[in-house]
């Protein structure tokens, strides 16, 4: 190697030793920066390694290759070949009292002397040393060497030829008579062993790849190629090996030896090397000349060829190891750390470089996420903490699957119930389901009064009751127990009870009492609400009443008293000193219903901004107060406005307004873009929506998106369930049938042609699945009258019912087709593997394949049920 430039060799037995090779040996140990010595030899090789140089041995010039002997004894014992063709096995480092220091010095010398290319130690019969030289007309150029042989000089040499270098005749032994010898009259660039058997050879001749059998040395195994350089063996796959022409390697199966499986894409610049990583499967890195870059091929992924001109696929990349950019002379890869490797550039700088994987990621159906880096695979779940905090920043998949195996949405009877059954945590979603609640409990009260036209009303929200609202009446009454005039009025109609009935403030029938509403907010503890609805009704003293009831239960705010102490004090005086205070300090109260309590109080009428604005305060309630305080001028206006904000923000309160309609649509998709919630819009859309509603592009995403979520989770039972409730409430979404038989002969469907011929009427009972041997069969096509194939068990025709099979008769069979009246019992239906098409009853295939694995077919090897990915899968929501 002298004048050329420098190479990198590592240890095979120590995973921090390496060597550099050009004109010298220089022998270098790798470790982390902080135990490095601190000397002269010490060289930076990374941000967290150095290499501290251990030996030099400058005592074997005109190096052209070298190769570390593969056992751990003798300890660094290196095999140079040199330009005249001899190999010297000299050492680094090595105790002066080893065992095998006759070994060092011993030479080599081949007939002929030519340049040595290339040197490759046996790694099973150690003492063999494999070496190629160039071609010579008289001699062999691959010879192997035994490196435990004794002194024979032949005599046909002269004795200048055995004579030893540079003259020191006590350095070791000369060899001149190979164990064999391979490849008359041609030249070998390159050598490895092969690892499927100690005694095969390959050679990169000069024409040709050449694997050697050294047990017949007179034949060999070729392939005429014009890559013959560098040839390498994948250390993972040992039938895989890798060689290089110019810019353009060849990776070749030794099974398939006539060509290249794969030429990987051509160079600009002609290959000066290629190494197998010995720590990633089928990771090649390649270098070409004056780069500054190594080029990686990962053949990881690459699927076997199935025909001749397949070629498999790869993955490609570069990794530039110097930060300097500078050019890089040779690499070499760590024998055991994962994808790591030592470049050296041509002025002997080192760099310590990992390649870094390209990481893979997945997101699992229970929003877990994993991701592979090399060898390892990491998951990254969701922490399944218990706590408010913890569930409300839960994933919304999350969310919907533990509502799902609650069975949140199927709730029918009870609507308000699903809320409780979606954690009972969220207002927005206890406000939707109340209100959807109130809609359906109306709609069935106007069914009952034969009332049709106001049907579609209800769904419509109480932004188009409002709008037909007709005949209102304003009136002006006392405070509730008090005989005071107020000034404030009120407004009637028939559209604006059924809104108030709609935000849950008045129960059903003709009576406007708010009192049942005023027990159950007590009873929920909401003291504040319960006052301010008391107050809105102008009844000042049962608010002052539920305040001090709250203030003295179990975890009451003694603040209310205050408040209602506060409350007691009223008067409608303009001027009064009340009136001023409770002005300026309401806005300091932190709960928003005593807020809004005393706007109202000091408003002007008409002008209840106060609490119409109050965004903390439940949009049903801000509605019902516009629907009693506001007139048929203001009161649309506001609604449309708060309409907009609820249809921006996506807030599910605001479907008591829009209904189950396009604006509840618009509104709900808000939602979905904001949450994710495609569970709740599903059933929320199909609860009452009128036909074109539920057409809309947009429901049907989230319709369809659900079920492949139930789908994606295993839950197929949840998702039949969701099937069956969506096609109750929505007749046109029944699906039609996906699946049929069909005949082998005229393909129609077998089921179909039956239920076309009205003069047989049987339907599927004409295939006697009833079980009784009575019925009528039907063994042939209705269609084109050929026979239905028979069951591989019973050799039957298909349609011949289990019970009467022979071979068949199972007492509790028997039992169970007169017992169950099903059209169609599940042991008689049609099946087959749809690899060897062989088949018969579900029954018997069922009970065969409990205890075979094989077809029953005779013959046939096909593993039917093994190839069932999807047939050993048990669905998640079962019980």
């Amino acid at each position: 190697m002298s004048g050329s430039k420098p190479d990198i060799l590592w240890s095979p037995h120590h995973v921090d030793r390496y060597v550099i090779c050009d004109s010298e040996l220089s022998l270098y140990r790798i470790g982390s920066i902080g135990s490095a010595e601190a000397k002269a030899g010490t060289l930076p090789l990374s941000e967290e390694t150095a290499a501290t140089l251990l030996a030099i041995n400058s005592d074997t010039p005109y190096m052209k290759c070298v190769a570390w002997y593969p056992k751990h004894e003798p300890e660094c014992l290196l095999a140079v070949g040199q330009a005249n063709g001899r190999v010297v096995l000299t050492s680094l480092g090595q105790s002066p009292n080893s065992k095998c220091k006759e070994l060092m010095g011993k030479e080599f010398v081949p007939k002929h002397a030519r340049q040595c290319n290339t040197l490759a130690w046996n790694p099973w019969d150690s003492n063999w040393l494999a070496a190629g030289l160039d071609k010579h007309r008289a001699d062999f150029s691959v010879l192997i060497w035994d490196i435990s042989s004794k002194y024979a000089p032949d005599i046909s040499l002269p004795m200048e030829k055995i004579r030893l270098s540079s003259g020191d005749t006590d350095s070791g032994l000369v060899v001149t008579k190979p164990l064999y010898e391979l490849g008359q009259n041609d030249a070998c660039l390159s050598l490895c062993w092969l690892p499927r058997d100690q005694k095969l050879l390959l050679a990169g001749m000069h024409r040709n790849l050449a694997i050697f059998d050294l047990r017949n040395t007179s034949q060999k195994t070729f392939v005429n190629t014009k890559a013959i350089q560098g040839v390498t063996v994948d250390p993972h796959f040992h039938e895989r090996v890798a060689s290089f022409f110019e810019g353009q390697v060849a990776i070749w199966d030794l099974r398939k030896f006539e060509k290249p499986v794969l030429t990987l894409t051509e160079q600009p610049k002609p290959l000066t090397k290629v190494a197998w990583c010995p720590t990633r499967t089928g990771l090649l890195a390649t270098l070409t000349r004056d780069s500054n870059v190594i080029r990686l091929y990962d053949m990881q992924h690459a699927p076997t060829p199935i025909g001749d001109e397949t070629e498999p696929t790869i993955i490609e990349r570069s990794v530039q190891p110097c930060s300097d950019n500078s050019v890089i002379s040779s690499f070499a890869w760590h024998p055991s750390a994962q994808n790591r490797m030592v470049v050296v550039s041509p002025n002997r700088a080192m760099t310590d470089f990992t390649v870094f994987e390209r990481i893979s990621l997945a997101w699992g159906s229970t929003t877990s996420l994993m991701w592979a880096c090399g060898r390892h695979l990491y998951e990254c779940a969701e922490d399944g903490g218990q706590g408010g905090s913890a569930e409300k920043d839960r994933d919304i998949a999350t969310k919907m699957r533990q509502r799902a195996q609650n069975g949140y949405g199927h709730d029918t009877a009870q609507v308000w119930r699903n809320h409780l059954l979606a954690g009972g945590d969220d207002p927005q979603l206890k406000s939707l389901w109340y209100t959807l609640h109130f809609m359906k409990q109306y709609t069935e009260d106007l069914e009952q009064k034969q009332q049709g036209s106001k049907q579609s009303l209800i769904y419509s929200g109480i932004k188009n009751i409002v709008r037909s609202s007709s005949g209102t009446t304003e009136n002006r009454r006392c405070w509730r127990g008090s005989d005071r005039q107020t000034d404030v009025a009120r407004y009637h109609s028939e559209e604006r009870s059924l809104a108030l009935q709609l935000c849950g403030w008045i129960g059903r029938g003709p009576e406007v009492d708010v009192e049942p509403f005023l027990k159950t907010l007590e009873q929920e503890g909401e003291w504040e609400r319960a006052a301010a609805v008391a107050l809105f009704n102008l009844d000042i003293r049962r608010a002052i009443q539920i305040l001090n009831k709250g203030a003295s239960s179990e975890k009451g705010d003694l603040n209310l008293n205050v408040v209602a102490m506060a409350l007691s004090g009223y008067t409608d005086e303009k001027n009064s000193l009340w009136r001023e205070m409770c002005s300026t300090l309401r806005l300091q109260l932190k709960k928003p219903y005593l807020c809004v309590m005393f706007a109202f109080l000091t408003s002007e009428p008409g002008a209840y901004d106060g609490v119409l604005y109050e965004s903390s305060v439940a949009v049903r309630d801000r509605v019902a107060f516009a629907c009693m305080f506001l007139s048929d001028t203001q009161l649309p206006r506001y609604i449309d406005k708060l309409t907009n904000e609820m249809k921006e923000a996506g807030n599910l309160e605001g479907i008591l307004l829009t209904g189950l309609t396009k604006d509840g649509v618009d509104l709900m998709e808000s939602y979905v873009d904001r949450t994710g919630d495609v569970q709740t819009a599903s059933f929320c859309m199909l609860m009452g929506s009128p036909g074109e509603v539920v057409k809309d592009t947009r429901v049907q995403c989230w319709i369809e998106n659900y079920r492949n979520l139930l789908d994606a989770w295993r839950f197929w039972h949840k998702r039949a369930e969701f099937d069956i409730h969506r096609s109750k409430l929505d007749p046109s979404s029944k699906p039609l049938a996906q699946v049929f038989v069909s005949c082998n002969f005229c393909g129609k469907s077998i089921s179909y042609s039956c239920s076309a011929m009205p003069h047989q009427g049987r339907g599927f009972s004409q295939y006697g699945v009833s079980g009784s041997p009575t019925k009528s069969k039907v063994t042939s096509c209705p269609g084109c009258r050929k026979p239905l194939p028979r069951c591989a068990l019973c050799l039957m025709n298909m349609g011949t019912p289990v019970s009467s099979c022979p071979g068949s008769g199972k007492t509790d069979e028997k039992v169970d087709l007169t017992r169950d009246k099903k059209l169609a019992q599940f042991n008689n239906w049609f099946t087959w593997c749809h690899n060897c098409r062989h088949g018969g009853h579900a029954g018997h295939m069922l009970s065969w394949f409990r205890d075979h694995s094989e077809c029953p077919v005779s013959a046939c090897t096909c593993k039917c049920m093994q190839l069932d990915t999807t047939g050993n899968l048990v669905p998640s929501d079962s019980s």
